[in-house]
Parts: C-alpha cells; structure tokens; sequence
C-alpha cells in the first residue's frame, strides 16, 4: 500500500482514538492541544516513512510517538510553570501529570467517554453529531457538510462555536448518572448512524463503500450494548438494522469495485450470519413501548434481507416507510419509499409520488425518477440520468449511471 494512502487510512482509524486518549488526560477545555499534539503525531509519521520507510508496526509506532509528544509537553510545561511563570507572578495552564495510555481497553472506555461528553446538551444537538463525527470519527468537513444537507461554510461555524462551548464548560468525561446518559443518547446513536450510513454509501468519496466506517459504527454500538445503563431496545433497533445492512456488503460491489444495484445482487453473497445475528437484535429490541424510526429502519432491512422477491414483501416495506415518514420526514426517506412504491403498485404511481417530492439538484431524486422513467419514456430517462451524473460526486455512481444510459440509447 502506497504511504500516503496508508496514512490517510491510520488517520481515520487512529487520531480519533489518541484525540479521545489525551482528552481524558488534559480535560475537554483543553481539546485544541490533544489534537494538535496527534496532528503533530501524523506529520511526523508522514515526514519519517518517507524517508525511512513505513515500520513494522505503524499503529504501535504512532502511539509511541504521541505518548513521547504528551511527554514532552507535560515536562516542557512543567518547567515553564516553575522557572518562569512563579517569578512573573501570574499562572496560565498547569497540567497535572498523566500517563497517555494507548491500551484497547482504555482507547474504547476514552472514546465512549468521550461521545457522551461531545454529545453535551448545551450544544446544539446538530453541532453535537457534527463535532463527534469530526473528532471521533475522523470525517472531514464535506463529509459532515454532505450528512447535514448543508454547506462546508456553515459546518465550520457550527464546529467552532460548539468547541468554544465545551472549552468554556469543560465537561466530565466520566458521565455515569443514568439521567444525563439519557439526555445525550439520541445524539449519540444519531453519529452512529452517520458514521455506518458514510460507509454504507459515500456521497463524498470515490469509494462508495467504505466498510470500515461501517465497522466502527457496529463497534461503537456493540460497546453501547454491552453497557447495562445504554443497552435499550432503541440501541438493539440501531444494531439490527445495520447487521442487516452490512449482511449485504460483499454483494452490493463487483470485482471492480463497480455498484450492483439491489436487485442486481447475488444473493448468495448475504452474510447469514450477521442475518442471523441482526434477527436477534430486532427481537432485543421488541421490548417496551418507544417505537423509534431505527426500529422502523431496522424493519425494512429485515424485509430487505429476505431472499424472495414477492409483493406482500414490498407491501410491508412500503407500511414501514409510511410509518417512518409520520415519526421522522427526511427527504432520502421519502426516495426510497417512493422505490418500495413501485415494486408495490407498479413505476407510474410511484413516479407521480417522486415528482411531488421534486429534490431538483439530488443525485438520488434524478436518478429514481429516471429508473421511473426507463419504460415509459427513454428518452426523459437519459436526460434524468445526465442530470445524475452531474450531481453525482461518486465515481461508482456516474459509471452506472453511464452503463444506463449506454442501455437506453440502444432502446431508441
């Protein structure tokens, strides 16, 4: 593996992890040296492999070199405190010492503190998945920009002014009373589902699948359900449902790395396993009385999951949807029911539906609209396509695109 895409992909799986690390160390109002100090990690990895070569371990080597950084800084603080700031009279930041420790157990107990702690209910609950999906799960601001519908101007506002707020208060990051894990669970499992959807499907990058962003966002969850305190039926809703999901990774993309649409799929390429896994969290998840849309969600994968192709199964997707929509509305939500309509009722209902929605300018609302149109109207179908392309910023996505095109035009 080339070194800098090896260290584009230790960035996304490690510098949340020391971030969270070095934050329970020096305390949340301190968070700007705890990612300067793996900042400072990175760019030293990056200067040192090119020159020397990639080491042997180069996880193990980044911890090293970020416990020696903390190190450093902890001493040089120390003697500027002693020998300089006592004889001016006046005192800045004084560190207490600490020990960085990079263990499994310890990386997972600092970024589960530290979620909770980011998801602070004096923020803004979008500012509050924002900056989790920023420092914890390593996303960068087009990515976060692209989850939110929004631009990368109002992000960066929304980033700064809710790390303005947690410097000021300077958060516990060791929450344990059950009411304030209550206040800050729904914007958790709210960056768990950011995070496995990014992997599900990459609006952003030129890989449309990116599995390990899904399996970090089953870890995270799996850690949730292990905790007595956060292993709620809504918390076994979210696991099922991307089980389900992730049952169907290896069949969602070719050889090539090409998308195979859903119908497309070999379906022998489910993994029954996590199938079987992921019926065992939805039954988990039946207890009590919240219906909440991941219960909704992970019913639909449930439908989704089933090998045979019948209208009754479309029809409970569809019932789903409907139920969905009236608990949550989201424009994508709305999408993909009208899909589910038009294996349910037939494309010309469904596509009388979609132009109601009228997302103009969403890749996915043209391309549903042309996959409408392939029949009826090949012609309309095309131009739906091209519009989908130029929307699209997924390379996967405009070669399917293309292949469409290429298909209809032989239609004509």
């Amino acid at each position: 593996m080339p070194q800098h895409i090896l260290i584009q992909s230790l960035f996304k799986t490690e510098y949340r992890k020391i971030v969270s690390v070095l934050c329970r160390g020096f305390g949340l109002k301190h968070i700007e040296i705890a990612e300067d100090l793996t900042n400072d990690t990175f760019l030293l990895a990056t200067e040192t492999w090119m020159q020397k070569g990639v080491p042997e371990n180069p996880t193990a080597w980044l911890y090293t070199v970020a416990k020696n950084k903390t190190k450093d800084f902890l001493k040089h603080n120390k003697v500027f405190s002693e020998k300089i700031e006592n004889q001016m009279g006046y005192h800045q930041n004084n560190f207490d010492e600490f020990e960085p420790d990079l263990s499994p157990q310890n990386i997972q107990d600092s970024q589960l503190s530290m979620i909770f702690a980011v998801c602070n209910p004096s923020i803004p609950v979008e500012a509050q998945v924002g900056l989790a999906l920023r420092i914890l799960c390593g996303f960068g601001i087009e990515e976060i920009a692209e989850a939110f519908l929004s631009n990368k101007e109002t992000i960066n506002k929304r980033l700064f002014r809710a790390k303005e707020k947690l410097k000021t208060e300077n958060p516990d990051l060791t929450i344990t009373s059950p009411l304030e894990i209550e206040k800050r669970l729904d914007a958790v499992l709210t960056t768990i589902y950011l995070v496995f959807n990014e992997g599900y499907y990459s609006s952003t990058s030129n890989q449309g699948l990116r599995k390990e962003f899904c399996l970090e966002a089953m870890r995270l969850c799996y850690f949730l359900i292990e905790n007595t305190s956060t292993n709620l039926p809504k918390v076994n809703a979210l696991m099922a449902l991307m089980c389900f999901q992730a049952s169907r990774l290896d069949a969602r993309v070719d050889d090539f790395g090409k998308n195979i649409l859903y119908e497309d799929q070999n379906r022998d390429l489910w993994d029954e396993e996590l199938i079987a896994k992921a019926n065992y969290y939805l039954i988990a998840s039946a207890k009590g009385q919240e219906l909440t849309k991941y219960h909704l969600e992970a019913s639909i994968a449930y439908w989704h999951s089933t090998k045979t192709e019948t209208k009754d199964k479309w029809e409970k997707i569809l019932q789903n949807y409907n139920l969905l929509l009236q608990i949550e509305y989201s424009p994508i939500a709305a999408l993909n029911r009208t899909y589910a309509l038009s294996r349910a009722n037939g494309k010309d209902v469904a596509l009388l539906e979609a132009q109601k929605i009228n997302l103009q300018g969403n890749n996915f609302y043209h391309s549903l609209v042309a996959h409408l149109q392939e029949e009826r109207n090949p012609k309309m179908a095309i131009e739906e396509y091209q519009k989908a392309i130029e929307l699209s910023k997924n390379k996967q996505d405009k070669s399917l695109f293309l292949e469409k095109i290429d298909n209809l035009r032989l239609l004509i």
